[in-house]
């Protein structure tokens, strides 16, 4: 009697495991390290798990078949050896491991210029020669697009290590990725809860944002799913938060800083923004009008024990800029391409200054602190 290994497969072929009646090739069940010494066979059959309630069954059927349809004279018996299949590597604690900072941008309530903020810091972070990434977490009003004139920009794939990613649109030194790229510009975005985190994490996780030193997230304004599912997902540096001197705006940052302290979210606070300090008029720019209170973020940095990293004015330059696609730090990027010195105007200096108050805290964050990680879902 000769035996080859194409015998014994066929001989297999009858024997079907039980949890779904499909046979062991059917299954990928049989390994294939088919060994024949005269009249002795050995090979392994590979399982899901060590708790299989069909590993004794499917290991006696599989001997009976040898025997019944090739020959009773086959060495089987106690020859087919168990084997399990390495468990699925489960996903990495950071989605972005190529990314060394992970930065929120976050407001007590809208209207404060966060993403004003967000959009222009990202700009300066870049004109200083880091790597920086952005993304625009708002979900329901997503700017980004707009702030960066590029809402009519296509999303395209590209391939790397053997994957389909999306590719991040690149301008000024950023890669941004938005919801407003594959929402229609000029319609709500009526979506679920549910259905803005998944959307979310896609942005994250099907992203080849690569090598980064600051990944900046422009959060939504208060308290909400989203800011949970950041929080759940990647394990975030540290979060700046920015608010107006208005005691109603500062009312609504307190409670934001007290989210990310709490016990279950323990994200460290970089520090606070305190955006439209004062009105400075383009042709007067040494005079200050207090328009929506004078210091307020201040006093609160204070009191809270954080940072105040900046003061930015409120100029009309500012909102023209960004309106057009070209935020008042592009021209911090201009100017680092060309060699020439930096752009005189406040509020690109003020944007530098919370670049570099940033790169600090973060620095003096990673050394005084242990790496933050992700709040685990219950």
């Amino acid at each position: 009697m000769t035996l080859y290994p194409n015998l014994i497969l066929d001989a297999l072929k009858n024997v079907k495991y039980p949890g779904n009646g499909k046979s062991l090739a059917e299954n990928d069940m049989i390994e294939d390290d088919i060994r024949i010494d005269g009249n002795k066979v050995s090979f392994s059959l590979i399982f899901d798990k060590p708790t299989d309630p069909f590993i004794r069954s499917v290991v006696r059927s599989a001997e009976a078949a040898i025997n019944a349809y090739i020959s009773p004279d086959v060495e089987i018996k106690d020859n087919i050896a168990v084997k399990y299949r390495k468990p699925v590597a489960e996903k990495p604690a950071n989605p972005l491991p190529g990314v060394k900072n992970i930065i929120g941008i976050s407001s007590g309530k809208g209207g404060v210029g966060k993403s004003t903020v967000a959009a222009n810091v990202a700009i300066a972070l870049a004109a200083k020669g880091y790597k920086v990434g952005l993304l625009d977490a708002d979900i329901f009003g997503p700017s980004m697009p707009k702030m960066f004139g590029v809402e009519d920009e296509p999303l395209y794939m590209v391939n790397h290590d053997g994957r389909d990613w999306i590719e991040p649109v690149e301008k000024y030194g950023v890669k941004m990725l938005s919801i407003g790229f594959v929402v229609d510009k000029d319609s709500p975005v009526l979506w679920r809860g549910g259905m803005a985190s998944n959307a979310l994490k896609q942005l994250i996780s099907d992203a080849w944002w690569g090598e980064l030193d600051y990944f900046l997230i422009d959060m939504p304004p208060g308290t909400s799913d989203i800011h949970l599912t950041l929080v759940q997902t990647l394990p975030i540096t540290g979060v700046v938060v920015v608010s107006t001197p208005q005691e109603v705006a500062l009312a609504d940052a307190r409670k934001g800083i007290a989210m990310f302290k709490s016990d279950k979210v323990n994200v460290p606070i970089l520090g606070m923004v305190e955006n439209m300090a004062w009105f400075t008029p383009m042709s007067h720019p040494d005079e200050k009008y207090y328009i929506f209170g004078n210091g307020g973020a201040v006093r609160l940095a204070e009191k809270l024990g954080v940072r105040l990293l900046v003061q930015i004015p409120l100029v009309a330059d500012i909102c023209e800029k960004t309106d057009i696609g070209a935020p008042t730090t592009s021209a911090l990027m201009a100017d680092s391409l060309t060699g020439t010195p930096e752009s005189l105007n406040p509020e690109a200096v003020a944007f530098s200054v919370l670049a570099d108050a940033i790169v600090e805290e973060c620095d003096k964050r990673n050394r005084d602190l242990p790496p933050t990680v992700k709040v685990e879902t219950h």
